[in-house]
């Protein structure tokens, strides 16, 4: 693709650029309701046969740029795409978006997946703060802002995938209060 996203490794994981290569294992782990329901209802339902190489083509422009994208593989299967990382300039209002393989949930890999990638909008592309949403009712991604030291804003009305979700929950983490919980 671009080669402007910096590849992060953590103690299971690591987060690199998405090649081409990791289409079929993305598709695979990607296109399962249970994940796709929790995401904004830009996301298509049911998911195109070639929406995952048609998405990473309309990324590539923007990579490195105003929008940031890891593929996260587990470090004892480094050529299996789990997951991904997003990470936006322009808030919408979030700044981070991700999605996991459902067979990985409930081990702290995404919160370990998202440390780097705070570490470098704050130190390296220079955030002050972050805004994340979530689907109310998302256990899972409402944990990982938990765990991350993020603070609950408010709910607001938005549309997702399974029409059953109908508010999100919005959170900031500041620079600052990041760095603090790292010490």
């Amino acid at each position: 693709m671009t080669n402007t996203i910096p590849t992060f490794e953590t103690e299971r994981l690591i987060l690199r650029e998405i090649q081409e290569s990791d289409i079929p294992a993305y598709h695979k782990n990607f296109v399962d309701y249970e994940v796709i329901r929790n995401l904004s209802a830009v996301v298509p339902w049911p998911y195109p046969d070639d929406g995952v190489k048609t998405f990473l083509k309309s990324l590539a422009p923007q990579l490195g740029k105003d929008r940031w994208t890891w593929g996260i593989f587990l470090k004892d299967a480094p050529d299996e795409i789990i997951g991904t990382v997003d990470l936006w300039r322009q808030g919408r209002p979030e700044h981070r978006g991700f999605w996991l393989a459902r067979k990985h949930w409930g081990k702290g890999l995404m919160t370990e997946a998202v440390a780097p990638v705070m570490d470098y909008a704050f130190d390296e592309l220079g955030f002050e703060v972050l805004v994340f949403a979530n689907a109310l009712g998302n256990v899972g991604s409402r944990r990982v802002k938990e765990k991350t030291g993020a603070r609950l804003l408010g709910v607001k009305p938005a549309k997702f995938v399974d029409p059953n979700f109908t508010e999100h929950e919005v959170w900031e983490l500041r620079k600052e209060e990041w760095k603090s919980r790292k010490r």
